[in-house]
C-alpha cells in the first residue's frame, strides 16, 4: 500500500522518526491518527512529494522499538515510565514557570495570560485520566481483556487532551517565543514543546496499538483464539 494511502497513526507507529515529520508540518497523528495521509495533505494544501521525500530520508535508529510487536505488559510498562511518570514531573514545573512569566510580564504584548490556570486544569484532568488507566484499564489489558466501555471513555478523554494542547497553542502563539524573552519564558516554552510532543506520542501508542485487540494469529493474541 502506498504511504499516501495509509493513516497517520499507522505511519507514526511503523516508521521511526515519522512523528518528527508530522510535528514539522503540524499534522495531528494522535487524535487524528485515523485520517489518511493523502486526504490530510490535500486538506492542508501540503505537497505530497515533499512529505514523501522527508519520510524517505528517515533512518531507523538502532534502539528503535516496534511497539506493535511487544506484549501489552511491556507496552504498558513503557507508557507508565516514559509518559505517566514524566507528565507528573512536567506539568507542576510548567505551572510554576507559567505563573512566574505571567506575574513578571503580564503587561507585555505576547504574555501567555491564563496559561498557568489552563495547565493546572489540564494537570487535574490528565492525572484523573492516568489513575483510571493505572487502576482499572491497564490491569484488564494485561489480562488480555479489551473492555469497549472503558476504552471508549479513555479515547474520548484523549480528544479532550488534544483540545487542551490546542489551547496551549492559542495562548502562546503556537509556542513561539517573543524577541528577547527571558530565561524563564524560554524554559517554559521549551517545556511546553516537550509536553506537547510527549502527550501526542502517549496518545498515539494507546489509541493505535494498546487499545486495539490483537488479530487472530498474532504473536500476542489471547489463547482463546488459537
Amino acid at each position: 500500500m502506498s504511504l499516501l494511502d495509509q493513516s497517520l497513526g499507522n505511519i507514526a507507529t511503523s516508521i521511526a522518526g515519522a512523528t518528527a515529520v508530522f510535528h514539522q508540518y503540524k499534522l495531528d497523528f494522535c487524535c487524528g491518527g485515523d485520517h489518511i495521509l493523502r486526504d490530510v495533505l490535500a486538506k492542508h494544501h501540503l505537497p505530497e512529494q515533499e512529505l514523501l521525500d522527508a519520510f524517505a530520508e528517515l533512518q531507523q535508529p538502532i534502539d528503535y522499538t516496534d511497539w506493535r510487536k511487544v506484549s501489552n505488559a511491556e507496552l504498558i510498562e513503557h507508557i507508565l515510565v516514559r509518559f505517566h511518570q514524566r507528565h507528573r514531573v512536567q506539568l507542576p514545573e510548567l505551572i510554576r514557570l507559567a505563573r512566574r512569566v505571567e506575574y513578571v510580564h503580564t503587561d507585555e504584548e505576547f504574555c501567555p495570560v491564563g496559561l498557568a490556570n489552563h495547565l493546572e486544569d489540564m494537570y487535574q484532568e490528565l492525572e484523573s485520566h492516568m489513575i483510571k488507566e493505572e487502576q482499572i484499564l491497564f490491569p484488564m489489558l494485561i489480562r488480555g481483556t479489551y473492555p469497549s466501555g472503558p476504552i471508549s471513555v479513555m479515547e474520548e478523554e484523549h480528544l479532550q487532551h488534544g483540545d487542551a494542547l490546542a489551547v496551549i497553542d492559542d495562548l502562546t502563539n503556537n509556542i513561539t517565543l517573543p524577541k528577547d524573552a527571558c530565561n524563564t519564558w524560554t524554559a517554559l516554552y521549551v517545556g511546553l514543546k516537550e509536553l506537547k510532543e510527549d502527550l501526542m506520542l502517549h496518545i498515539l501508542l494507546e489509541n493505535q496499538i494498546l487499545f486495539s485487540p490483537p488479530q487472530h494469529g498474532d504473536q500476542y493474541c489471547c489463547g482463546s483464539c488459537q
